[in-house]
Order: C-alpha cells, then structure tokens, then sequence
C-alpha cells in the first residue's frame, strides 16, 4: 500500500496521563504540518482517495545490474552510501569469489531461498536467491566451506534484524559434526566473535537480511529506540556436546545426533547470570533454583521466553543435583509459583488440573571449564532446520 495515509504523532503514548494526552494529542498540533491533530486525522480517514491512492498494482522492485566496472575505491563507497553493509569494511563480492562460495552447494544459483521481511508482520516481503546469500557470504568475509550453514539460516527467512523499536537481536545454535569441521567454537568465549566460523556466519545473516530482507535502515525498517549491538552481528553458538551431560538441544527437538542442525532464536538477548536481580553468589550456590528465580521473573507466557546459556561446570552441577534430563528441569523450572498472586479477573485455578506444558523454556552448553559463569535471557525459538540439504 504504497499510498498509505500516515497521521504523525510526538511519541510516545505509553506513561502519558490522560491529561498530557488531551493536551499534547487531542487538542494537539502536528509538528510537521502545523495543522490540528484531531481535525488532520479526520480528513486523512475520509477524504475520498486520490488516483495514485487507488493504485494497488505491484511493484517491481529494481537490484540493480549485475555487474560493475568502476574502481574498488568507488564500490566499497557505492555500498556505504546505499547501506549494503553494517558499515564495517567487507570482501568485495568478484565473480570468482561468489562462484567459489557456490560451489559448496547442489543448488542453482538461483533457486529461491526464502521471503524476508523486517519483522513477522512489518514491512515488504522480499525474497532473494542462493547466489543473493553467496554474495552476502562473501562480504561477511566467509570461507566457502561456511556456506551450507548460512543457506540453512537463509532458507528459513528470519531476520537478523526486526524492525522493533525495543532493539531486539537474534542467534542461532548449531549441533552436529559440522561444528568441527568448519572450526566452529564451543570453548573458551563459545557465544562471542572469537572464531572466523562463529563471527561471519552471523555477519553474513546480518548482511542477508540487509540486502535480501530490507532489514536494518535506520527510521525505517528498523527502530530500535536506544538500539542493540547484537544487531552488528548474529550470535552463533556452537553446542559444547561433548562436555554436556544432557542429548544436545537438536536431539531434544527430533532430530538424530549424526544430523547437521541449526535452530534459530530471537529476542532481547542474554547476560551474565551475575547481573540479575536474583542470582546466588553463595559458597554451593544452587543453579536449579536461579534459573527457576528468573524464569519466573520473567513473567513466562507474556516474554521472549528463557534461552539459558550454560558452561560445562554449571550443567554438571545441575545434573548432579537430580536434574538427568533437561526435560527434569523443564519441569522443575515450569512449576507454578505458589507464593504468585492472581491476576486481576483471573478464574481461580482448578486444583486437580495438570500443569500447562512448558514449552518457553530452552537449555543449551557451551563454553569451557575454566570457571562458574552462565548466561540467561529472554529469547524464544524461531525454527530449527537441517545444514545437509543445502551442501
């Protein structure tokens, strides 16, 4: 609806008191036109519409040639200036390299690859191809040998980057052999940049969902109001299965252990359990017990979920404490809060009604030994698709 009417308002709403509201809106100005806000909205709901209004034939949307001829000087600012980057320098995609890229697959260039968008309900749909997601690779600096596992993310059409002005970032967490055999890391600093793998798989989504998803343009189809610097660069986070005492988090969700697997997350993202306002710092601190604090915390139902992010040591404490099944502290982690107080106008609950299934709640292990940390946040699942089908 490109002719759309759009009626400007001074945000926010949010903490306004009715008065504040009557004043600044309802008896307001628009600051653009200088016209009376009530009587501008009146006439953009029923004003009769214009020709141009009235046209809803599509749009063709133009990706430009496919080649260029000018210096590298010249393009490396074509694509600043366009916003084809994250602003960071990248590999210039030459038709040696995207083809190199390419040859790590099955398929056609241009097979089509998935339908993004800004966010699940904002913004255009646009959809772009194999060799769309080649070009991305190479600019995020990936070796060819990355490039199944950036088709698997692609394929699925989420973005690294939603439109929503709350700053919200995105990751993936990769299960199988794939993970060693393209040098992912799930040691020592497993959810940072610290590994060529885990750093350009999430810049190349990042790119991906700039330039084939009409993600991340400032004022537009992005509107994080203090932003999020998770948003430079997709978390990718290799499961530590060999350290783990539970089936690794693909396994849980039906796939075979011999399976290539990458499951994607989005939310506000994580942090170093330390920084909650409940955590215990004891001498034997109880792990269990915290995750089940903050989860309930977190108002579980009306968040992103918990994406709980745990070392090899704090998984081992929590198996040792009872817990030999994630679905055990699932369980555990999920059961109603009885000191919680009812929601206004809520029926009281049925005694001899089973517990609702938790499904919000999500379990990972990684990093290394070398000490007690773990991170936690709200994140919720996304989709979980197989690595294989697109080598």
């Amino acid at each position: 609806m490109p002719g759309i009417r759009i009626q400007y308002l001074r945000g926010t709403v949010w903490g306004l008191t009715p008065e504040q509201i009557k004043t600044r809106i309802v008896e307001g100005v628009n600051a653009h036109s200088g016209q009376p806000m009530m009587r501008e909205l009146v006439t953009k709901l029923t004003a009769p519409l214009t020709a141009a209004e009235r046209d809803m034939s599509p749009r063709t949307m133009d990706v430009g040639p496919a080649t260029y001829t000018d210096t590298e000087e010249n393009l490396h600012k074509l694509f600043l200036d366009k916003r084809y980057t994250d602003f960071l320098p990248v590999v210039l995609p030459t038709k040696e390299r995207v083809d190199a890229m390419l040859a790590q697959t099955s398929h056609s260039p241009d097979t089509h690859l998935g339908t993004m968008n800004p966010g699940s309900v904002a913004g255009e749909n646009w959809t772009y191809t194999v060799r769309h997601a080649a070009i991305a690779a190479v600019m995020a600096g990936a070796k060819p040998e990355y490039f199944p596992v950036i088709l698997a993310i692609g394929s699925t059409g989420a973005t690294a980057v939603n439109i929503s002005d709350n700053g919200f970032m995105a990751g993936a967490v990769i299960n199988g052999r794939i993970r060693n055999e393209i040098g992912l890391n799930y040691d020592i600093g497993a959810v940072g940049p610290y590994a060529h793998a885990n750093t350009t798989i999430g810049r190349a989504w990042h790119l991906l969902s700039i330039n084939g998803g009409n993600s991340g343009k400032v004022g537009t189809t992005y509107m994080g109001t203090v932003g999020n610097n998770g948003n430079l660069i997709g978390m990718i986070i290799a499961e530590n299965e060999e350290e783990s005492p539970w089936e690794p988090l693909a396994v849980r969700h039906g796939y075979r252990k011999d399976e290539n697997v990458v499951t994607l997350y989005m939310g506000w993202g994580v942090l170093s359990a330390r920084n909650w306002a409940i955590t215990d710092w004891s001498a034997t601190p109880n792990y269990a017990q915290t995750v089940q604090d903050i989860y309930r915390m977190q108002n579980p139902g009306r968040t992103f979920g918990t994406f709980t992010i745990l070392s090899p040591p704090i998984a081992d404490f929590i198996y040792a404490s009872g817990y030999d099944t994630v679905d055990k502290l699932t369980e555990f982690v999920g059961t109603p809060d009885p000191n919680a107080k009812p929601k206004a106008g809520a029926k009281p609950a049925d005694p001899a009604a089973k517990p609702a299934l938790v499904t919000d709640f999500h379990v990972v292990v990684t990093g290394a030994r070398n000490n007690n940390y773990w991170m936690i946040g709200g994140m919720r699942l996304v989709q979980s698709v197989q690595i294989d089908p697109w080598r």
